[in-house]
């Protein structure tokens, strides 16, 4: 059985965002209002405060994964309030 291809970034690619705080850029991608696709690099990873602080607590045995940076969270928001950020459901009504 070959697997079904996944078109949904045919459709609607992933976006490039800057972090209105450190500048860090990632890929981002809006399905709905309630779901987000980030894609992070390594230059992001480490240009993000709150992620290298939640690496620093990782390193000392807290195995809490990081979820979220609340400054990209309220800059992606803002986009796509803003139509900066196509939101998929949006896009398709």
């Amino acid at each position: 059985m070959t697997p079904r291809p996944d078109n949904r970034l045919a459709d609607v690619p992933m976006t490039p965002i800057r972090c209105r705080r450190c500048a860090s850029r990632v890929l981002v991608r809006k399905s709905s209002w309630a779901q987000t696709s980030v894609q992070w690099d390594a230059d992001a990873s480490q240009g993000c405060a709150e992620r290298r602080q939640a690496d620093q607590f990782a390193s000392r045995g807290r195995l809490e994964p990081f979820l979220t940076c609340a400054a990209l969270g309220e800059t992606i928001s803002d986009a796509a309030r803003l139509g900066e950020l196509t939101v998929v459901d949006d896009a398709r009504r």
